[in-house]
């Protein structure tokens, strides 16, 4: 679907910053709105849904446990 979002997760990569993962929202929200760039009626619907997504990857990083390794690496 998204085929130009990248992998977030170790070991693929190693450090995530909160700015790799609102790309990966942006781009998944674009995807699945079909907007670029949302008009300004719904630019406040379009923002909720990029944070949202954002957060979701965030605890979804943080709550996978990658074989081998331990949370806290």
């Amino acid at each position: 679907m998204c085929r130009s979002i990248k992998t977030l997760r170790p070991p693929m990569t190693p450090e995530t910053t909160d700015e790799d993962i609102r790309a990966a929202a942006l781009q998944y929200v674009r995807k699945v709105s079909g907007f670029r760039t949302p008009a300004a009626h719904n630019r406040a619907a379009f923002e909720r849904a990029v944070e949202a997504v954002a957060e979701a990857t965030r605890q979804l990083l943080g709550d996978l446990e990658v074989r081998g390794r331990s949370r806290a690496e």
